[in-house]
């Protein structure tokens, strides 16, 4: 998105032109140019040429045979940096480049300085014909930040970040602060990192989210509701700050895979006074007033499509009552068995794709997979008994229009898992068949839907004595089911709604429980949770706190999607890996026992079997 910058590039620099600036009317023109060797072609007993490249493109350098500086330009290094003085000239019209904005022009060397000599690289520069391993991009991240696909990524990702602040503080009148980072550790939920202090005995935790995630009985607690509660009481006092945003960092101690990092950022927005129409109402101008500055067309209607949360995951094909017998499904009340089909897999897929499926399947928590391919002779293959397949065969065969070369891939579990797993295999499937060359999706087009009237709790796989809340216990109910709050929750639909992008969830947000004696009712009556735990937030809701509400949006995920990439890697300037380790720097890496010691603690060795 080169055509953003409004502003001279070469100011403040101790340059003439940007690398990319310079066309046929500058011919003859003397100018000063830096950047970075890129390419080199030499031509034996004559003159040779080079690429000299910077952020803003590229212009080719032509060194005379007669040029003083022909010997020290014949030994440069690719990557080197080097300032130079020259001429412009232009082409020879066999010798233009019409891929190259500035390929009507070379630049004939009359002054050079090395700045700075590379040494040979561990991995080239290029957006196309050269891969490298992923951690050795990482290790190298310094380097591989110089490609044209990674700047244009983050150019776009800092264009978006303006655009969204300047429409949520100029047109929709929010306000930006910024909650901690340094936190109180919650209970249960995604493993935080602990940050140790020099009292002793004492932790802080790096916050998960401005929402506080918690997995379990107790899921979100929202550092939002403080600051709308307690902070906003007091802010109302000198003066109202109706609503507010953040870009903010958040933190999980946990594995890392290509949609998922162990730092990211989030687009948090908290209004009071609102509803849940009015904050998609918000979200959906706020996407329409950035969404020039991406450079795609905009191919969502407005409002944006919405879709009821049953009706998106029974989309996958439930089929409990016509196969769940063979997977003891009917030993559980909740028990749900599901399915689809990728058509002629057969003629696509072969080992290393089926593995990766299963692989797939494991990480995202969903051991209890079957895979049938049906082979082009009839016959069923796949990791079921023949009685099971035989069964399976005589039922669904004309049922599901199941037809030679296809996979079946069936999933068996509790209440909505295998759909939601079964979800997700979906899209990587379709994202393998893309691989092949099997155009699925536009890429050209981006869809925005709602997901909403998602069940306020649900039964723990746990035990079905167990009320777990589906996303967090601060949640409002809808008020149509306030009536059968107490007597029957499981079939009450809470104020939750999430944002998905081409498949994609890139948002999520509710409506809070502004009412002291409500949020203490859930917590002690359904969820059967001291509510002690909570003090400071039912302070808070005590405190004149107004009705209010929210969304995140992951911001990393969000222009991965806009950036058309598979990995969060690629919009995020210095990630971490798969491992969760920074490549770069070495880090987590060991501390000495002497700093240890002024933090109270002690270094144990793991075990060894």
């Amino acid at each position: 998105m080169w055509h953003l910058f409004i502003f001279p590039a070469v100011k403040y620099c101790s340059r003439s032109h940007t690398c990319g600036e310079l066309r046929k009317e500058h011919t003859g023109q003397t100018v000063e140019l830096y950047g970075w060797v890129r390419h080199l072609r030499r031509f034996v007993n004559g003159p040779f040429f080079l690429t000299l490249h910077d952020a803003y493109g590229s212009t080719q350098l032509l060194v005379e045979k007669t040029s003083p500086f022909y010997q020290v330009l014949k030994q440069v290094s690719v990557e080197s940096v080097i300032g130079i003085t020259g001429t412009v000239n232009v082409r020879p019209d066999n010798m233009i480049n019409k891929d190259m904005p500035t390929g009507e022009i070379e630049v004939v060397i009359d002054n050079v300085n090395i700045v700075n000599a590379a040494e040979e690289l561990p991995i080239q520069v290029s957006d196309k014909g050269y891969k490298a391993k992923d951690e050795l991009k990482l290790q190298y991240r310094y380097v591989d930040l110089r490609s044209s696909n990674l700047q244009r990524n983050l150019r776009l990702r800092s264009n978006i970040v303006m655009a969204m602040r300047k429409f949520l503080i100029e047109r929709a009148g929010f306000v930006e602060i910024e909650t901690p980072t340094l936190f109180k550790r919650t209970p249960e939920g995604a493993r935080e990192f602990l940050v140790p202090t020099r009292q002793p005995e004492l932790f802080y935790t790096l916050v998960q989210s401005p929402q506080q995630d918690w997995i379990g009985t107790v899921s979100n607690f929202s550092l939002s509701a403080i600051f709308l509660t307690s902070n906003k009481s007091l802010a109302n006092e000198v003066h109202p700050l109706y609503r507010y945003f953040q870009f903010a960092r958040c933190y999980r101690d946990e594995d890392s895979r290509a949609d998922r990092q162990p730092e990211f950022t989030q687009l948090d927005l908290e209004m009071s006074f609102v509803n849940q129409r009015a904050i998609q109402s918000l979200i959906e101008d706020l996407i329409q007033d950035i969404w020039p500055v991406t450079g795609h067309k905009f191919s969502t209607p407005l409002p944006f499509p919405r879709m009821s949360f049953t009706e998106a995951v029974t989309k996958i094909s439930n089929i409990t009552e016509a196969v769940g017998h063979l997977f003891h499904a009917n030993t559980d009340k909740n028990a749900n068995v599901c399915m689809f089909t990728v058509p002629d897999a057969e003629n696509h897929f072969k080992r290393p794709e089926f593995d990766q499926i299963h692989n797939f399947a494991k990480r995202n928590d969903g051991d209890k997979i079957t895979m049938l391919r049906v082979k082009e002779d009839g016959n069923w293959k796949g990791n079921a008994s023949v009685n099971l397949i035989q069964n399976l065969k005589s039922q669904l065969q004309n049922e599901k229009a199941i037809k030679s070369g296809d996979l079946l891939i069936i999933a068996a579990g509790v209440n909505y898992k295998p759909n939601l797993l079964l979800g997700k295999l979906r899209t990587f499937c379709a994202d393998l068949l893309e691989t092949k060359g099997i155009q699925l999706r536009d890429p050209n087009e981006f869809n925005f839907l709602w997901i909403e009237d998602f069940p306020l709790f649900n039964a723990s796989d746990e035990s079905d004595s167990l009320i777990e809340s589906t996303h967090h216990p601060f949640t409002a109910p809808r008020e149509e089911d306030i009536g059968i709050l107490f007597s029957d929750p499981l079939k009450v639909l809470g104020q939750h709604y999430d944002l998905v992008l081409n498949g994609n969830e890139v948002g999520g947000g509710s409506i809070r429980a502004h009412d002291v004696n409500l949020q203490q009712q859930i917590f002690e009556k359904i969820l059967k949770v001291n509510a002690s735990q909570f003090e400071h937030l039912l302070k808070g809701l005590k405190s004149g706190c107004p009705p209010h509400g929210g969304i995140a949006l992951g911001f990393d995920r969000f222009m991965a999607v806009l950036c058309k990439s598979n990995s969060l890697r690629d919009v995020i300037a210095f990630p971490k890996s798969a491992a969760g380790k920074d490549l770069l720097t070495g880090a987590p890496s060991t501390i000495s026992d002497e700093y240890l010691a002024e933090y109270h603690i002690n270094s144990i060795s793991p075990k060894t079997t």
